[in-house]
């Protein structure tokens, strides 16, 4: 006999951290409270301090999840760029440009926002996560054989890009989008 199928259970650790992420998107930083984290999740409270000691364990832990995927993702989009010089350069690009998991204006990418901000506001040291996997993306980038200018232009772009988005300063059209694109497009073919 065939045992029944089950959807399995995420662990209390992560429904902590989901709920955590919903509260901080929803109500930014003030509305998140370890009792309001414990309600979300399913969990008692003393459950919730088995794995996040104080808010600022809960917050640091929502980041910490975020640097390992972005880590992972950043990983797999350089991995899907063609070899050769400018292929960190590439990923940027098409991260920037929405055809990632992680791209401005996905929901991972506006909870991220959302639990970088809280953090901010909180206690900046709580970003150092953060901070490190970006460290990793601009070293590998300024490594892989493309000229330094055109190499932080493509960061400052992509950047600037996440930054429009998040903080909603403004909004290109897809004549103006694609126009940007070409131009870095542009700027890396010329380099190489």
């Amino acid at each position: 006999m065939d045992a029944p199928e089950t959807t399995p259970v995420a662990s209390a650790r992560t429904r902590i951290l989901d709920a955590a992420e919903r509260i901080v998107q929803a109500k930014g930083v003030g509305g998140l409270t370890l009792d309001a984290a414990a309600r979300g999740a399913g969990v008692s409270k003393g459950g919730l301090l088995y794995h996040f000691a104080s808010k600022e364990a809960l917050i640091g832990g929502m980041l910490e999840r975020y640097a390992e995927f972005c880590s992972a993702s950043f990983d797999a989009t350089v991995a899907r760029q063609a070899d050769g010089p400018g292929r960190v350069a590439r990923a940027f690009i098409a991260w920037a440009f929405g055809e990632e998991e992680t791209s401005p204006g996905t929901e991972q990418t506006d909870r991220l926002a959302a639990v970088c901000l809280a953090a901010f506001h909180h206690d900046p040291a709580l970003l150092d996560p953060m901070r490190a996997v970006a460290a990793r993306m601009k070293a590998d980038l300024l490594a892989d054989g493309t000229p330094m200018g055109p190499a932080l232009a493509v960061l400052t772009a992509s950047d600037g890009l996440f930054m429009a988005h998040i903080f909603r300063l403004y909004h290109h059209t897809e004549a103006e989008r694609a126009a940007l694109r070409a131009t870095l497009e542009a700027l890396l073919e010329s380099a190489s």
